[in-house]
Protein backbone atom coordinates (compact mmCIF):
# COMPACT_ATOMS: atom_id res chain seq x y z
CA UNK A 1 0.00 0.00 0.00
CA UNK A 2 2.97 2.70 1.06
CA UNK A 3 4.65 1.60 -2.65
CA UNK A 4 0.90 2.34 -4.40
CA UNK A 5 0.94 5.25 -2.43
CA UNK A 6 4.10 7.06 -3.04
CA UNK A 7 4.24 5.60 -7.07
CA UNK A 8 0.67 8.03 -6.78
CA UNK A 9 2.32 10.81 -5.35
CA UNK A 10 4.98 10.96 -7.83
CA UNK A 11 2.67 11.00 -11.11
CA UNK A 12 1.13 13.23 -9.24
CA UNK A 13 3.96 15.88 -8.59
CA UNK A 14 5.40 15.01 -11.90
CA UNK A 15 2.31 15.15 -13.60
CA UNK A 16 1.80 19.04 -12.10
CA UNK A 17 5.24 20.35 -13.20
CA UNK A 18 4.27 19.18 -16.46
CA UNK A 19 1.02 20.86 -16.58
CA UNK A 20 2.67 24.09 -14.80
CA UNK A 21 5.42 24.22 -17.31
CA UNK A 22 2.78 23.93 -20.36
CA UNK A 23 0.63 26.86 -18.87
CA UNK A 24 3.63 28.57 -18.45
CA UNK A 25 4.28 28.19 -21.99
CA UNK A 26 1.15 29.06 -23.86
CA UNK A 27 0.01 31.76 -21.74
CA UNK A 28 0.27 35.20 -23.90
CA UNK A 29 1.00 37.28 -20.95
CA UNK A 30 4.12 39.09 -18.99
CA UNK A 31 5.82 37.14 -16.99
CA UNK A 32 4.06 38.54 -13.63
CA UNK A 33 1.07 37.19 -15.01
CA UNK A 34 1.96 34.08 -16.57
CA UNK A 35 3.60 33.36 -12.95
CA UNK A 36 0.62 34.09 -10.96
CA UNK A 37 -1.53 31.82 -12.89
CA UNK A 38 0.90 28.95 -12.74
CA UNK A 39 1.07 30.24 -8.62
CA UNK A 40 -2.27 29.80 -8.34
CA UNK A 41 -2.68 26.10 -10.01
CA UNK A 42 -0.22 24.53 -8.18
CA UNK A 43 -1.45 25.95 -4.86
CA UNK A 44 -4.96 24.53 -5.10
CA UNK A 45 -3.76 21.38 -6.03
CA UNK A 46 -1.38 21.31 -3.61
CA UNK A 47 -3.70 22.59 -1.27
CA UNK A 48 -4.86 18.86 -1.30
CA UNK A 49 -2.57 17.09 0.55
CA UNK A 50 -3.21 19.73 3.80
CA UNK A 51 -6.52 19.16 3.45
CA UNK A 52 -6.38 15.54 3.40
CA UNK A 53 -4.45 15.88 6.70
CA UNK A 54 -7.19 17.53 8.65
CA UNK A 55 -6.47 21.41 7.91
CA UNK A 56 -10.36 22.12 7.07
CA UNK A 57 -11.09 21.37 10.61
CA UNK A 58 -9.49 24.71 11.83
CA UNK A 59 -11.29 26.85 8.78
CA UNK A 60 -15.10 28.28 9.43
CA UNK A 61 -17.23 25.70 7.52
CA UNK A 62 -17.87 28.15 4.86
CA UNK A 63 -14.25 28.77 4.27
CA UNK A 64 -13.62 24.83 4.36
CA UNK A 65 -16.18 23.95 2.16
CA UNK A 66 -15.25 26.70 -0.63
CA UNK A 67 -11.52 25.50 -0.11
CA UNK A 68 -12.49 21.89 -0.71
CA UNK A 69 -14.19 22.49 -3.60
CA UNK A 70 -10.96 24.60 -5.09
CA UNK A 71 -9.02 22.04 -3.78
CA UNK A 72 -10.14 18.85 -5.19
CA UNK A 73 -11.49 20.84 -8.63
CA UNK A 74 -8.08 20.96 -9.24
CA UNK A 75 -7.20 17.42 -9.58
CA UNK A 76 -9.49 16.83 -11.97
CA UNK A 77 -8.70 20.14 -14.01
CA UNK A 78 -4.68 18.77 -13.65
CA UNK A 79 -6.10 15.75 -15.18
CA UNK A 80 -7.36 16.73 -18.24
CA UNK A 81 -5.16 19.65 -18.49
CA UNK A 82 -2.30 16.85 -18.21
CA UNK A 83 -4.50 14.67 -21.01
CA UNK A 84 -4.66 17.87 -23.91
CA UNK A 85 -1.22 18.81 -23.69
CA UNK A 86 -0.09 15.16 -23.63
CA UNK A 87 -2.19 14.69 -27.10
CA UNK A 88 -1.14 17.97 -28.39
CA UNK A 89 3.13 17.14 -27.28
CA UNK A 90 2.33 13.83 -29.47
CA UNK A 91 0.47 15.73 -32.42
CA UNK A 92 3.68 17.67 -32.56
CA UNK A 93 6.58 15.32 -32.22
CA UNK A 94 4.47 13.85 -35.58
CA UNK A 95 4.46 17.33 -37.13
CA UNK A 96 0.57 17.13 -36.95
CA UNK A 97 0.65 20.19 -34.67
CA UNK A 98 2.51 23.13 -35.46
CA UNK A 99 5.15 23.89 -32.37
CA UNK A 100 3.44 27.78 -32.14
CA UNK A 101 0.43 26.31 -30.79
CA UNK A 102 1.36 26.04 -27.40
CA UNK A 103 3.59 29.05 -27.43
CA UNK A 104 2.89 32.22 -26.23
CA UNK A 105 -0.72 31.71 -28.09
CA UNK A 106 -3.71 33.24 -26.83
CA UNK A 107 -6.34 31.14 -29.08
CA UNK A 108 -4.62 28.19 -27.90
CA UNK A 109 -5.38 29.46 -24.00
CA UNK A 110 -8.48 30.05 -24.54
CA UNK A 111 -9.67 27.04 -26.51
CA UNK A 112 -8.16 24.91 -23.77
CA UNK A 113 -10.05 27.26 -20.96
CA UNK A 114 -13.51 27.30 -22.62
CA UNK A 115 -13.11 23.60 -23.47
CA UNK A 116 -11.87 21.56 -19.57
CA UNK A 117 -14.62 24.73 -18.23
CA UNK A 118 -16.96 23.23 -20.57
CA UNK A 119 -16.29 19.75 -19.70
CA UNK A 120 -16.22 20.70 -15.73
CA UNK A 121 -19.69 22.20 -16.13
CA UNK A 122 -21.10 18.85 -17.95
CA UNK A 123 -19.83 16.58 -15.57
CA UNK A 124 -21.49 19.16 -12.43
CA UNK A 125 -24.34 18.45 -14.63
CA UNK A 126 -24.33 14.53 -14.15
CA UNK A 127 -23.05 14.87 -11.19
CA UNK A 128 -26.57 17.14 -9.64
CA UNK A 129 -28.93 14.79 -11.78
CA UNK A 130 -29.28 11.61 -10.41
CA UNK A 131 -30.44 8.66 -12.23
CA UNK A 132 -32.81 6.28 -10.86
CA UNK A 133 -31.89 2.41 -11.74
CA UNK A 134 -34.92 -0.40 -11.64
CA UNK A 135 -33.79 -3.73 -10.29
CA UNK A 136 -35.91 -6.72 -10.80
CA UNK A 137 -34.87 -9.09 -7.85
CA UNK A 138 -36.46 -12.55 -7.96
CA UNK A 139 -36.23 -15.79 -5.57
CA UNK A 140 -37.36 -19.34 -5.03
CA UNK A 141 -37.57 -18.49 -1.27
CA UNK A 142 -41.26 -17.72 0.27
CA UNK A 143 -42.20 -14.34 0.48
CA UNK A 144 -45.21 -13.09 2.52
CA UNK A 145 -45.06 -9.74 0.04
CA UNK A 146 -42.99 -8.02 -2.08
CA UNK A 147 -40.81 -5.85 -1.36
CA UNK A 148 -39.59 -2.31 -2.74
CA UNK A 149 -36.02 -1.18 -1.87
CA UNK A 150 -33.97 2.00 -1.99
CA UNK A 151 -30.49 1.36 -2.39
CA UNK A 152 -27.58 3.71 -2.67
CA UNK A 153 -23.67 3.99 -1.27
CA UNK A 154 -20.89 6.56 -0.87
CA UNK A 155 -23.20 9.48 -0.09
CA UNK A 156 -19.84 11.23 0.58
CA UNK A 157 -21.84 13.92 2.98
CA UNK A 158 -19.18 16.73 4.08
CA UNK A 159 -17.80 19.55 3.31
CA UNK A 160 -19.00 19.58 -0.70
CA UNK A 161 -22.31 17.86 0.27
CA UNK A 162 -24.25 19.77 2.20
CA UNK A 163 -27.58 19.41 3.99
CA UNK A 164 -29.77 21.46 1.28
CA UNK A 165 -28.08 18.93 -1.26
CA UNK A 166 -28.49 15.85 0.46
CA UNK A 167 -32.49 17.22 1.21
CA UNK A 168 -33.12 16.88 -2.60
CA UNK A 169 -31.94 13.18 -2.15
CA UNK A 170 -34.24 12.11 0.52
CA UNK A 171 -37.54 13.87 -1.53
CA UNK A 172 -36.67 11.45 -4.21
CA UNK A 173 -35.85 8.44 -1.56
CA UNK A 174 -39.32 9.02 -0.53
CA UNK A 175 -41.25 9.70 -3.81
CA UNK A 176 -40.50 5.89 -4.16
CA UNK A 177 -41.94 5.00 -1.24
CA UNK A 178 -39.67 2.17 0.18
CA UNK A 179 -39.93 -0.29 2.24
CA UNK A 180 -36.79 -0.50 3.40
CA UNK A 181 -33.36 1.88 2.54
CA UNK A 182 -29.56 0.18 2.35
CA UNK A 183 -27.06 1.68 2.14
CA UNK A 184 -23.20 0.42 1.11
CA UNK A 185 -21.09 2.76 3.57
CA UNK A 186 -19.10 5.67 2.77
CA UNK A 187 -22.19 8.03 4.40
CA UNK A 188 -19.18 10.74 5.72
CA UNK A 189 -16.66 11.76 3.18
CA UNK A 190 -13.16 12.94 5.34
CA UNK A 191 -15.17 14.56 8.52
CA UNK A 192 -18.47 14.74 10.57
CA UNK A 193 -17.68 18.05 11.42
CA UNK A 194 -19.68 19.65 8.73
CA UNK A 195 -22.39 17.24 9.37
CA UNK A 196 -23.14 18.02 12.86
CA UNK A 197 -22.90 21.87 12.44
CA UNK A 198 -25.68 21.19 9.57
CA UNK A 199 -28.01 18.81 12.07
CA UNK A 200 -27.69 16.60 9.01
CA UNK A 201 -28.87 13.80 11.12
CA UNK A 202 -32.60 15.42 10.86
CA UNK A 203 -32.95 14.89 7.47
CA UNK A 204 -32.40 11.51 7.84
CA UNK A 205 -35.36 11.48 10.06
CA UNK A 206 -37.42 12.57 7.44
CA UNK A 207 -36.67 9.29 5.66
CA UNK A 208 -39.71 6.99 5.42
CA UNK A 209 -38.81 3.61 6.19
CA UNK A 210 -36.42 1.74 8.16
CA UNK A 211 -32.28 2.34 7.00
CA UNK A 212 -29.38 -0.27 7.32
CA UNK A 213 -25.93 0.35 6.29
CA UNK A 214 -22.87 -0.75 6.73
CA UNK A 215 -19.21 1.19 6.96
CA UNK A 216 -17.24 2.37 4.72
CA UNK A 217 -13.70 3.12 4.84
CA UNK A 218 -14.37 7.26 4.82
CA UNK A 219 -15.91 6.21 8.14
CA UNK A 220 -12.46 5.34 9.23
CA UNK A 221 -10.72 8.16 7.95
CA UNK A 222 -13.52 10.76 9.48
CA UNK A 223 -12.87 8.85 13.01
CA UNK A 224 -14.46 5.58 13.17
CA UNK A 225 -16.12 6.40 16.64
CA UNK A 226 -17.06 9.90 15.37
CA UNK A 227 -19.28 8.58 12.49
CA UNK A 228 -20.62 5.84 14.29
CA UNK A 229 -21.71 8.25 16.89
CA UNK A 230 -23.24 10.62 14.05
CA UNK A 231 -25.14 7.20 12.55
CA UNK A 232 -26.70 6.15 15.80
CA UNK A 233 -27.94 9.62 16.05
CA UNK A 234 -29.41 9.52 12.64
CA UNK A 235 -31.34 6.51 13.63
CA UNK A 236 -29.67 4.58 10.77
CA UNK A 237 -28.95 1.01 12.10
CA UNK A 238 -25.75 0.33 11.76
CA UNK A 239 -24.80 -3.33 10.88
CA UNK A 240 -20.74 -3.99 11.78
CA UNK A 241 -19.76 -7.83 11.36
CA UNK A 242 -24.01 -8.44 12.36
CA UNK A 243 -27.18 -8.98 10.82
CA UNK A 244 -30.44 -7.95 11.44
CA UNK A 245 -34.23 -9.47 10.41
CA UNK A 246 -36.80 -7.98 8.63
CA UNK A 247 -40.41 -9.49 9.39
CA UNK A 248 -40.84 -13.30 8.30
CA UNK A 249 -38.56 -13.21 5.04
CA UNK A 250 -35.32 -11.13 4.96
CA UNK A 251 -31.88 -10.87 6.66
CA UNK A 252 -29.35 -8.15 5.77
CA UNK A 253 -25.63 -9.08 6.84
CA UNK A 254 -23.99 -6.21 7.28
CA UNK A 255 -19.87 -6.70 7.00
CA UNK A 256 -17.31 -4.18 8.58
CA UNK A 257 -15.23 -2.51 6.26
CA UNK A 258 -11.93 -4.39 4.73
CA UNK A 259 -9.96 -1.30 6.52
CA UNK A 260 -10.18 -3.30 9.29
CA UNK A 261 -8.12 -6.00 9.18
CA UNK A 262 -9.72 -8.03 11.98
CA UNK A 263 -13.40 -7.84 10.27
CA UNK A 264 -15.25 -11.52 10.59
CA UNK A 265 -15.20 -13.88 8.01
CA UNK A 266 -18.29 -13.92 6.03
CA UNK A 267 -18.56 -16.94 6.77
CA UNK A 268 -18.75 -16.76 10.38
CA UNK A 269 -21.58 -13.89 9.90
CA UNK A 270 -24.10 -16.53 7.63
CA UNK A 271 -23.46 -19.08 10.57
CA UNK A 272 -25.06 -17.14 12.51
CA UNK A 273 -27.74 -15.62 10.78
CA UNK A 274 -31.00 -17.20 10.66
CA UNK A 275 -31.69 -19.68 7.90
CA UNK A 276 -34.13 -19.61 4.69
CA UNK A 277 -34.38 -15.77 5.03
CA UNK A 278 -33.56 -14.22 1.75
CA UNK A 279 -30.12 -12.80 2.64
CA UNK A 280 -28.84 -9.60 1.54
CA UNK A 281 -24.72 -8.83 2.14
CA UNK A 282 -23.66 -4.85 2.60
CA UNK A 283 -20.29 -5.05 2.00
CA UNK A 284 -18.52 -1.50 0.98
CA UNK A 285 -15.86 -2.44 -0.99
CA UNK A 286 -16.41 -5.33 -3.88
CA UNK A 287 -13.21 -7.38 -3.30
CA UNK A 288 -13.55 -11.18 -3.25
CA UNK A 289 -16.85 -10.97 -4.81
CA UNK A 290 -16.70 -15.12 -4.66
CA UNK A 291 -17.04 -15.18 -0.86
CA UNK A 292 -20.73 -14.41 -1.52
CA UNK A 293 -21.22 -16.73 -3.96
CA UNK A 294 -19.77 -19.65 -1.94
CA UNK A 295 -21.49 -19.19 1.38
CA UNK A 296 -25.08 -19.04 -0.72
CA UNK A 297 -26.23 -15.48 -0.15
CA UNK A 298 -28.85 -14.28 -2.52
CA UNK A 299 -27.43 -10.34 -2.91
CA UNK A 300 -24.99 -8.35 -2.52
CA UNK A 301 -24.81 -4.25 -2.66
CA UNK A 302 -21.12 -2.57 -2.58
CA UNK A 303 -19.89 0.37 -3.39
CA UNK A 304 -16.65 2.05 -3.21
CA UNK A 305 -15.46 2.50 -6.76
CA UNK A 306 -17.19 5.54 -8.16
CA UNK A 307 -16.66 3.46 -11.59
CA UNK A 308 -13.86 5.84 -11.13
CA UNK A 309 -16.04 8.99 -10.97
CA UNK A 310 -14.37 10.51 -14.26
CA UNK A 311 -13.11 9.41 -17.82
CA UNK A 312 -10.70 7.83 -18.21
CA UNK A 313 -10.10 6.74 -14.51
CA UNK A 314 -13.22 4.30 -14.95
CA UNK A 315 -11.04 2.63 -17.60
CA UNK A 316 -8.63 1.66 -14.50
CA UNK A 317 -11.24 0.94 -12.16
CA UNK A 318 -12.82 -1.74 -14.71
CA UNK A 319 -9.54 -3.41 -14.22
CA UNK A 320 -8.86 -3.77 -10.56
CA UNK A 321 -12.49 -5.01 -9.79
CA UNK A 322 -14.02 -8.75 -11.28
CA UNK A 323 -17.14 -5.70 -11.29
CA UNK A 324 -16.69 -2.48 -11.07
CA UNK A 325 -20.16 -1.22 -11.53
CA UNK A 326 -23.87 -2.47 -12.73
CA UNK A 327 -25.73 -5.58 -12.13
CA UNK A 328 -23.43 -8.96 -11.80
CA UNK A 329 -23.89 -12.66 -11.13
CA UNK A 330 -21.80 -15.43 -9.37
CA UNK A 331 -24.03 -18.74 -10.19
CA UNK A 332 -27.49 -18.26 -8.06
CA UNK A 333 -26.10 -14.88 -6.22
CA UNK A 334 -26.89 -11.38 -7.81
CA UNK A 335 -24.73 -8.83 -6.91
CA UNK A 336 -25.08 -4.59 -7.73
CA UNK A 337 -21.76 -2.51 -7.01
CA UNK A 338 -23.22 0.80 -7.15
CA UNK A 339 -20.62 4.06 -8.80
CA UNK A 340 -22.86 6.28 -5.68
CA UNK A 341 -25.11 8.39 -5.42
CA UNK A 342 -22.29 10.67 -3.64
CA UNK A 343 -18.83 11.68 -4.72
CA UNK A 344 -15.37 12.05 -3.36
CA UNK A 345 -14.08 15.89 -3.97
CA UNK A 346 -14.68 17.81 -7.02
CA UNK A 347 -18.58 17.34 -8.07
CA UNK A 348 -17.96 16.20 -11.64
CA UNK A 349 -19.26 12.79 -13.30
CA UNK A 350 -17.94 12.31 -16.68
CA UNK A 351 -18.60 9.14 -18.23
CA UNK A 352 -20.10 7.96 -15.29
CA UNK A 353 -23.27 8.11 -13.09
CA UNK A 354 -24.09 9.54 -9.70
CA UNK A 355 -27.43 6.55 -9.16
CA UNK A 356 -29.62 5.48 -6.12
CA UNK A 357 -31.37 1.77 -7.15
CA UNK A 358 -35.05 1.21 -6.87
CA UNK A 359 -35.03 -2.62 -5.89
CA UNK A 360 -38.10 -4.55 -6.49
CA UNK A 361 -38.11 -7.66 -4.55
CA UNK A 362 -40.66 -10.82 -5.39
CA UNK A 363 -41.29 -14.83 -4.95
CA UNK A 364 -41.66 -16.61 -8.02
CA UNK A 365 -43.66 -18.68 -5.84
CA UNK A 366 -46.16 -15.91 -5.93
CA UNK A 367 -45.96 -15.39 -9.50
Amino acid sequence: MRMIFLTFLFLALASLVYVLWHIWQVLPWPAAGRGAAVAVCALSFLSMFWLLRGGLEQLPLGAACALYHVSTSSVIVLLYLALIFLCADLLRAVHLLPPEVLRSNGISALCIFLGVTALLSWGNYRHRHKVRVPLELTTQKPLSRNYRIVMMSDLHLGYHHRREEFARWVDLINAEQPDLILIAGDISDISVRPLLLDRMAEEFHRLNAPVYACLGNHEYYSQEARARAFIRDAGIHLLVDSCAVIGRDLCIIGRDDRTNPARQPLKTLVEQAPEGLYTIVLDHQPYHLEEAEAQGIDFQLSGHTHRGQVWPVSWVTDRMYECAFGPWQRGATHYYISSGIGIWGGKYRIGTQSEYIVATLSSERHN
